[in-house]
């Protein structure tokens, strides 16, 4: 009697775990895409109509983003989309160049030619997107190339959440650099340089342009503050 309870109860986690992934994507683009900005409330009845779930999923993808950092979660207030900031715009840049400086040298030991061409596909991509959503995405599958090269997967785990709760900062990035043809190139940059096999070159061109972009945002943010 208890197998098919069991299965029935597997079953339903199962779709539960599947509506909260949804959920936490929908909103992750709607992020990107401005429908929530920061500083906005995710009231959980509004956000559960708006995809047609019901509250717990809706809940549970809310507590997921709290923990990575995207939303705040305040009693009796609810969520709301954490605002920006230039100290966490400066942090979460450290962090992610110091990962990328671990993963470039043992990730170029094992890029293949056509690793090299799909990187470099990827980030022209980006540099030619206006699309926030795009260039999440695009940016997420570069970092999986090298990442993955480099055969170093808690070091990609971590990225990986430095990279969800970067999310919220994508859509400013292009704002502050609309124009394709001079948006700074940092990936380009990196892969062409690593083609060469100038590693640590890669790795101080890819910095020099990254924090570009990284002080372009603290400057905007600071302005926007003491506005």
């Amino acid at each position: 009697m208890r197998g098919p309870f069991v299965q029935q109860k597997r079953n339903d986690e199962q779709e539960t775990e599947k509506a909260i992934f949804v959920v936490v994507k929908k909103v992750r683009d709607a992020i990107l895409d401005e429908t929530f900005k920061p500083g906005e409330r995710l009231p959980e009845e509004q956000v559960g109509k708006m995809f047609n779930v019901s509250r717990s999923p809706v809940r549970e993808a809310l507590l997921a983003f709290e923990k990575e950092g995207t939303v705040v979660m305040e009693p009796f207030k609810g969520a709301t989309v954490k605002p920006l900031s230039p100290e966490e715009a400066l942090d979460i840049a450290e962090l992610r160049l110091s990962l990328i400086t671990l993963a470039a040298k043992p990730a170029y030991r094992h890029l293949s030619p056509t690793d090299f061409d799909i990187a470099y596909g990827l980030a022209k991509q980006m540099t030619r997107t206006k699309s926030a959503k795009e260039y999440f995405e695009c940016d997420r599958r570069f970092w999986a190339i090298i990442f993955e090269k480099a055969q170093r997967p808690i070091l990609w785990e971590v990225f990986r959440q430095l990279d969800d709760r970067l999310t919220r900062y994508n859509p400013l990035a292009l704002k502050l650099f609309p124009d394709p043809g001079t948006r700074p190139r940092q990936r380009e940059v990196l892969i062409e340089f690593l083609r060469k096999g100038e590693v640590d070159e890669a790795v101080r061109a890819f910095k020099k342009l990254y924090l570009e972009v990284v002080h372009r945002i603290m400057d905007h943010l600071k302005t926007e503050d003491a506005g």
